[in-house]
């Protein structure tokens, strides 16, 4: 697990972290990896039954990323091009920063495909799993410990102490059973557009897709 800090600008204000598949951006991007390794359907399947808490998020994301193996990694290419940022995250991005706040996203998903959306949008934190590769092919492992549901909780409050920001000033959005711990360690747990399981225990709950919309919920201009 690694994280890419992308800025140091400094903060005196709330510290935003975002879940990435569905809702940082509008797709599963390992369907999309699937999808290139002829096995979408399969891992789509798998996915879903993990946002929905019915099964383990570390065990799917094993079998899911084994279902990858041999894929080429000039597939990375193709995937982040079809990779769509989900609508008002720039608002939401200008809006954090303007109130001297921060924005990171972290993900079960994988660096090779976040980290140069994360910069393009001037995030200032990304962590994600990586995957190993071997002769230019995935092997069908993560390389290294994996981004699970603790995982994102323990790195939303590492965050938020590296930039000398206190909990309750700290707001988690996602929409999967794997971002709960996260949702319930920050101030403000938002759920986005989000599983049943997800909206049960969130303080908020945006149900249209557009990022802007957690401004306000933030008692920020929207």
């Amino acid at each position: 697990m690694t994280s890419t800090p992308f800025s140091a600008r400094p903060v005196g204000g709330p510290l935003v972290v975002l879940d990435a598949d569905s809702t940082l951006i509008r797709e599963e991007a390992i369907e999309l990896l699937a999808e290139a390794a002829g096995c979408r359907d399969d891992v789509a399947a798998i996915t879903e039954r993990a946002m929905r808490g019915e099964i383990d998020f570390a065990a799917s994301l094993r079998e899911r990323v084994a279902a990858l193996v041999n894929l080429d990694v000039t597939a990375f290419a193709a995937v982040r091009a079809r990779m769509t940022p989900t609508t008002g995250i720039t608002q939401l991005v200008s809006g954090v920063h303007a109130a001297g706040g921060a924005v990171g996203v972290v993900s079960g998903g994988f660096h090779e495909l976040l980290d140069p959306l994360a910069e393009h949008l001037q995030l200032d934190f990304c962590r994600a799993n990586r995957l190993a590769v071997s002769g230019g092919k995935l092997t069908g492992l993560v390389a290294g410990p994996l981004v699970d549901a603790t995982a994102k909780a323990n790195t939303l409050a590492e965050w938020a102490a590296a930039r000398g920001i206190p909990l309750s000033q700290t707001v988690a959005i996602g929409d999967g059973a794997n971002d709960l711990q996260m949702l319930a360690r920050a101030g403000l747990g938002v759920a986005f557009c989000a599983k049943p399981i997800v909206r049960k225990s969130a303080d908020v709950i945006v149900d249209k897709p557009d990022l802007s919309h957690v401004l306000a919920a933030m008692g920020l201009s929207g």
